[in-house]
């Protein structure tokens, strides 16, 4: 009886908060760019931090820690000498990876996962690469740990960086292409060579098919928690339909949560936080998904004030406070990475379904 009490006083006043006159449940800032015209905000600590690239005056992509109250004092982070670098990663203790071109001879560049100088001084660490020449480093957790992929021969291998630089690398073997996210324990999802979304344990060495949805041939895992909840989408390949935002099954037992999207059929899971919260996109537009996969999906241009002028495409990260970045097309029509930081009421309403959740999961 008290929990259903206690269900019915929450399920009230988000009722209340969601019939008020409140027509905005997060503000949304412009993170501006490095001189250019486009910007896109990959990942957010827990500190607020933000990570992407953004183009620079002479219109080349540049890893950037972006300003988060848009006050336009964005830092590049530099390259190894070449044009190009893009930041896919930062963690609590404002570590940040991604690539960096670098210069072999004159007009031949790679690029090289790199370990940025958050003081944007320079002082940029060259992952090295598995032996080949192309890395990327897509992520790394709180204990410093980094994956991506590097190229070896003429494939591409899923990689678990050594942060010194000093060239440790770790194959994460042959099943394995790409390597997307790790957690603060250690496992590492991606995608697997058979074209199939993956769980690796690099503590143990297991590794678990995380298989499609139904009616999908392939999968991708994008993100895992640190609860171990594991998100991407499942496509096709060459016909049928295009791809679908997944919540997958760690076990590997195949009971994947179809996520669906936005009315349409098109959606991906990009970020999922230790709260259980998804972001993404869904037929072109930023999308909150209900993890339940039961369809109450959530465009985020519903939840900032439409008067803003604001368009928003991609939610690619989402922290514990439900700070959301992404890429969208500002009031002047560029593209934009933007933050989305909960107003009183949204971070009410987020706190309160958690606890929804948490009362129909018990129940069940």
């Amino acid at each position: 009886m008290k929990r259903m009490k206690t269900f019915l006083f929450a399920a009230a006043v988000i009722g209340f908060i969601l019939g008020s006159s409140a027509s905005a449940y997060y503000k949304v800032i412009d993170l501006g760019n490095l001189g250019g015209t486009s910007s896109y905000a990959y990942s957010i600590n827990d500190n607020g931090q933000i990570v992407g690239w953004a183009a620079n005056s002479s219109g080349y992509e540049r890893a950037c820690l972006f300003d988060s109250t848009g006050h336009g004092a964005n830092v590049d982070l530099g390259t190894f000498g070449g044009t190009r670098s893009e930041a896919y990663s930062i963690n609590n203790n404002g570590q940040i990876v991604g690539f960096a071109t670098i210069i072999i001879s004159p007009g031949y560049l790679l690029d090289r996962a790199c370990l940025f100088d958050p003081t944007g001084h320079g002082a940029n660490k060259d992952l090295s690469t598995l032996g080949s020449e192309d890395s990327y480093a897509w992520s790394i957790n709180n204990t410093g740990q980094i994956v991506g992929h590097s190229l070896t021969g003429n494939r591409w291998r899923a990689c678990l960086f050594d942060p010194t630089g000093g060239g440790a690398n770790k194959d994460l073997g042959s099943r394995y292409l790409y390597a997307l996210s790790i957690n603060d324990s250690g496992q590492i999802v991606g995608t697997a060579a058979n074209g199939h979304a993956y769980l690796f344990d690099s503590k143990v060495g297991s590794n678990i098919d995380l298989g499609t949805l139904a009616n999908y041939s392939s999968s991708t895992a994008n993100s895992i928690n640190n609860i171990g909840q594991i998100v991407g989408v499942s496509q096709n390949i060459g016909g049928g339909p295009p791809g679908i935002a997944c919540l997958f099954d760690s076990t590997g037992g195949g009971a994947n949560v179809n996520l669906g999207a936005l009315g349409g059929d098109f959606s991906g899971a990009c970020s999922i936080n230790d709260n259980s919260q998804i972001v993404g996109w869904a037929d072109g537009r930023a999308c909150l998904f209900d993890s339940t996969g039961q369809g109450n999906n959530i465009d985020l241009n519903t939840l900032i004030d439409p008067s803003s002028g604001w368009t928003l495409k991609y939610a690619y990260s989402i922290n514990n406070n439900v700070w959301i970045v992404g890429q969208g097309i500002n009031p002047a029509g560029y593209e934009h990475a933007y933050l989305l930081i909960p107003e009183p009421a949204s971070a009410l309403i987020m706190g309160l379904g958690g606890l929804l959740l948490t009362l129909r999961r018990r129940h069940c």
